[in-house]
């Protein structure tokens, strides 16, 4: 019988929380539309691009802002996140927003995104409703 996985043995979350995936946005990625903040929704489809998960991404995002489909560049790696700003995005918020970096390579050279994410709470459920973004190559 194999032995458990301790958490120190577990893979990282993609999101760079410094939590194991299984305990930060994996339940998120079982159950969309459960992330209890804007910072986690964002951390969660940074999370998805990682694992390739764009029925996640589309399940995510509002409907007033959501493409039909999504394809996604596997000739990415997305390879980091740093989170510079949140704002609002709370459990009494209605709107939020966050900064963020992400680091990527495309075709092995290093590159970023550097995005303003707006995000939009309906009911209980935080959606991306749009960013403003810049990328480095």
């Amino acid at each position: 019988m194999p032995e458990p996985t301790s958490p120190s043995t577990r893979p990282a979350c993609p999101c760079c929380s410094g939590q194991t995936y299984d305990d930060c946005c994996r339940p998120y990625h079982r159950d969309p539309g459960s992330a209890p903040s804007a910072e986690a929704l964002m951390r969660s489809r940074y999370s998805a691009f990682v694992k390739g998960l764009a029925s996640y991404l589309l399940h995510t995002w509002h409907p007033a802002t959501r493409p039909p489909s999504l394809q996604l560049d596997d000739r990415i790696e997305w390879t980091g996140l740093e989170v510079l700003a949140a704002q609002a995005g709370g459990p009494d918020d209605k709107r939020g927003m966050v900064e963020f970096v992400a680091h990527f390579t495309r075709d092995d050279l290093p590159g970023s995104l550097h995005e303003i994410s707006r995000f939009r709470r309906q009911g209980d459920t935080w959606l991306y409703v749009r960013g403003r973004a810049r990328w480095r190559a």
